[in-house]
């Protein structure tokens, strides 16, 4: 077997060679956004650039048209990884959190694995993700065994700091719906019970909640129906809660006191009241090892990695319920300068910019030389399932 020092070389050099055509295909998938579970051009170019340098890919799976999975089998036994691409994007302002970057970053470091493969044990595998952006793409996947036989996963993430511990925040949705009577607003008010006040009153007594919730928790909303008329006592009224915390545990503990947030809101009006949660996400449980590994491999390419802050802020991903199912590892590269928020416009114009690019390159080689790492250490990978068994306690 060759040295993990060697193929390590071999597939940043496989990389390099391939920057031309991972470039190009990270700005046309940039260019032509598609929306969760749309995307039929992205998934398409990226499964062409797979099946092109020889991988083996299964289009469709999991249920879901614009999911795939492709394989790189190599000559021996050994442990199965998975590359994970995302490319949906946002609504309105496009590719403003570098989806783009993540799905071509994990087809390069496929690519240049799949090179490897007379001189690697195991498989490589790369599972194209569809609709991170709110579609919860990972959780349908895991449900319906596209993850089965996979020892680990992992995929890069652009960000305004270069981290690899960095965690997520668990979330669930709530939708709320109360059910009054319509009446004349001026004429008639009291033969009225107002839907949109049991809704305002649930929003008032959920910002009373907020001073007694943890620092990590979030709670956010918007009204989707507030009346139709100025004039008419709205007899319906809804809003939807997003609700974030550091575990799922704690989630469902604040979601079960919005829930009698509202329910007082209807008590106080007399309105009916009626409401709906998703499953939500857990939060991303980094797995140490793969990190340690990960790490190393960036700063061997002069990549300075950050330790995530105390105060660290989070948002929430379909990647952390992965990595409630298998040992996985959702690392951060830095494409724009520190304090730059996600999901704006100057994250979707550092997706296809020179940094942008060099941050893609990055992320590639990471994914390929830890990869590298995962399937010729035994023990690392050995280490990365004691560690998720022990978090999963």
């Amino acid at each position: 077997m060759t040295n993990i020092f060697e193929l390590k070389q071999r597939a940043i050099k496989n990389i390099d060679d391939a920057r031309d055509e991972l470039i190009q295909l990270s700005a046309t998938i940039h260019a032509n956004p598609e929306l969760a579970f749309q995307e039929f051009k992205s998934a398409a170019m990226l499964c062409d650039a797979l099946e092109r340098h020889g991988l083996k890919v299964e289009r469709g799976i999991g249920g879901l048209e614009t999911a795939f999975r492709a394989e790189a089998r190599g000559t021996g036994d050994g442990a199965t990884v998975a590359l994970l691409a995302e490319y949906d994007a946002l609504p309105e302002i496009g590719h403003a959190c570098g989806h783009n970057i993540i799905g071509t970053a994990a087809i390069g470091a496929g690519i240049a694995l799949r090179a490897l493969a007379n001189d690697l044990p195991g498989r490589v595998l790369v599972i194209g993700t569809p609709a991170e952006e709110g579609g919860g793409g990972k959780i349908i996947l895991l449900k319906n065994g596209a993850f089965e036989g996979v020892d680990a996963a992992m995929m890069v993430h652009p960000a305004a700091r270069t981290m690899v511990t960095r965690g997520s925040l668990a979330t669930s949705r709530v939708t709320l719906e109360f059910f009054g009577k319509a009446s004349h607003a001026a004429s008639s008010p009291e033969d009225g019970i107002n839907a949109l006040e049991a809704l305002l009153a649930a929003f008032h007594n959920v910002n009373a909640m907020r001073l007694h919730l943890k620092a990590d928790a979030r709670v956010h909303g918007i009204i989707t129906h507030g009346g139709v008329a100025i004039n008419i006592v709205p007899e319906y009224a809804a809003g939807k809660f997003s609700v974030r915390g550091a575990t799922r545990a704690y989630v469902t503990q604040i979601t079960e006191r919005v829930i009698q947030c509202a329910q007082a809101g209807a008590v106080a009006t007399g309105a009916q009241f009626k409401y709906t949660v998703d499953d939500g996400l857990a939060e991303i449980i980094p797995n140490r090892a793969i990190a340690r590994a990960f790490a190393e491999n960036w700063r061997a390419l002069g990549v300075e990695v950050h330790e995530p802050r105390p105060n660290e802020r989070m948002g929430s991903t379909d990647m952390g319920d992965v990595s409630h199912a298998l040992p996985a590892l959702h690392p951060y590269i830095e494409i724009v300068p520190d304090g730059t928020p996600g999901h704006s416009v100057e994250m979707r114009a550092a997706s296809n910019s020179p940094v942008g690019h060099a941050g893609l390159l990055n992320a590639a080689k990471g994914l390929a030389m830890t990869t590298i790492d995962l399937l010729c250490d035994a023990n690392l990978m050995r280490e990365a399932k004691r560690e998720f068994v022990a978090a999963a306690k």
